[in-house]
């Protein structure tokens, strides 16, 4: 293995980010008309890759075009969608077609434009360590380059000021199916990897979805819509006491606002952890449109009398799965309302259990020492979206879709990219290249607001209580 040069230290970057998804590619667009920061954005797969399994056709993004990478902080940014558009002569098109929400492939399509055309992104790099030195007082990273096969090919080196964690998320595969999902030839996969299996899966006997979110509904309608009537043979268990709709009113969006983001991250530690696990309709539910076409779908295979041969049941959870000698699969269910249990024995199944946040011991293991953490060993984030470190770490290290803990359901929500990134930018340049709006929401979210936005209005007629009273 050849060594790339270190970067020299005397010349470090103001930022190295790592990982290139959705939201570090729009702090890489955002940052680069920014001629006084250097950058450098590091990712290990070797081109910008989007959820490549759930690209279903017809599928669509919950969130308007205008949450693309720049719009919402800079609507005159040359990375815009609409820019996109122009560039291959679309826009026309695109007004005719009036569509307020665009497809996920157009999604991936416009990202994968963007990553091909904004500089200081660096594919094929696997960052393996981030070590703060305190001699050059800056962090040093560390990295391997990959060959065409993904074989360790060459190991470099860089220095920053300024680190952004953008590593994203894993797909979430619960316990008693980990074993299979992990045997090859075992046709249980996670949602992540259905289209590359989707042939043979519509061809098994039976299919069974697991997961009542938006990726299984419409998983289950992509199969359903591709089976024989009368001969569906599907079943879509769902852990959920209902297949619920997301909560898509527009006060209820507000709470993928800034100003829902700043009310929850003053909340102590305990609030925000029970408000996360009740909050799962605002972002895991089914959307209308997707619901509303299942319905349909089921209610057209009725036409000519009798019942499509598709089991829908929520308020199930799996319990143990094992492959059988025949090579079926059968699975464990238990129904907690009824206090009952029972068995499905099934050809196929597809796990549609979602993502969790990727785990950043291994990439941070250099900084475990300097890592303030709350009650749970999670890592303290503050307003700006930094990770709080020991005193004797004067760089900063900043994370995106790591915080929903101090952060709330925004999170992972395309919407705030934008907005995410120019706070970022506005905290690390100690500027404010990217102005951003004071209130975002009719809502006011609490009685009391922090002094540093003395323009949302407090209640009429309260009259603020000494604590305790």
């Amino acid at each position: 293995m050849i060594h790339l040069p270190h970067h020299d230290p005397q010349a470090p970057r103001d930022l190295v980010g790592i990982g290139i998804g959705p939201f570090n590619l729009s702090l890489a667009a955002l940052a680069h008309p920014l001629a006084e920061l250097d950058t450098a954005f590091y990712e290990q797969r070797p081109g910008f890759d989007w959820h490549p399994g759930l690209l279903i056709d017809g599928a669509t993004l919950q969130v308007p075009f205008l949450a693309d990478l720049v719009t919402l902080a800079d609507p005159a940014s040359p990375w815009s969608f609409l820019n996109y558009l122009k560039s291959l002569d679309r826009l026309f098109p695109f007004y005719f077609a009036e569509r307020f929400h665009i497809q996920r492939a157009e999604y991936d399509a416009y990202c994968r434009w963007v990553a091909g055309h904004l500089p200081g992104l660096h594919f094929g790099h696997r960052v393996d360590s981030v070590r703060w030195d305190p001699e050059y007082e800056l962090f040093e990273i560390d990295f391997t380059r990959l060959g065409p096969d993904g074989e360790d090919e060459a190991l470099g080196r860089t220095r920053a000021r300024a680190v952004v964690l953008g590593v994203g998320t894993e797909p979430h595969v619960p316990q008693p199916l980990g074993p299979l999902v992990d045997t090859p030839g075992v046709p249980v996969i996670h949602a992540a990897d259905y289209l590359r299996h989707r042939e043979q899966f519509l061809t098994a006997g039976h299919i069974t979805v697991v997961g009542a979110g938006q990726s299984g509904a419409e998983i289950f309608l992509d199969l359903l819509r591709h089976r024989p009537v009368g001969c569906e043979r599907i079943h879509w268990l769902a852990r959920t006491e209902a297949f619920a709709p997301m909560e898509y009113s527009k006060l209820g969006l507000e709470h993928f606002t800034p100003d829902y983001t700043r009310y929850f991250h003053a909340l102590a530690e305990p609030v925000r952890d029970h408000l996360v696990s009740t909050q799962w309709q605002l972002h895991k539910g089914i959307d209308a449109g997707t619901s509303a076409a299942i319905h349909d779908e089921l209610y057209r295979r009725t036409l000519h009398g009798g019942w499509p041969d598709a089991v829908l049941t929520p308020g199930v959870r799996v319990r143990t799965a094992q492959r059988l000698p025949t090579g079926t699969i059968e699975l464990h269910l238990e129904h907690p309302q009824q206090n009952a249990r029972s068995r499905l024995t099934t050809d196929a199944v597809v796990l549609a259990t979602g993502y969790r946040e990727r785990p950043l011991d291994r990439i941070l293991a250099g900084l475990a020492p300097h890592l303030c953490r709350d009650n749970n060993e999670r890592p303290h984030i503050d307003d700006q979206f930094r990770m709080l470190l020991a005193p004797a770490v004067t760089g900063r290290l900043y994370v995106q879709n790591a915080e929903l803990h101090t952060h709330g359901v925004g999170t992972p929500d395309l919407g705030l990219a934008a907005w995410r990134s120019a706070t970022i930018l506005n905290s690390l340049t100690g500027k404010e290249p990217y102005p951003l709006p004071r209130r975002t929401a009719f809502t006011t979210f609490g009685l009391r607001h922090p002094a540093s936005r003395p323009s949302v209005p407090a209640a009429r007629g309260l009259t603020p209580l000494a604590e305790g009273r």
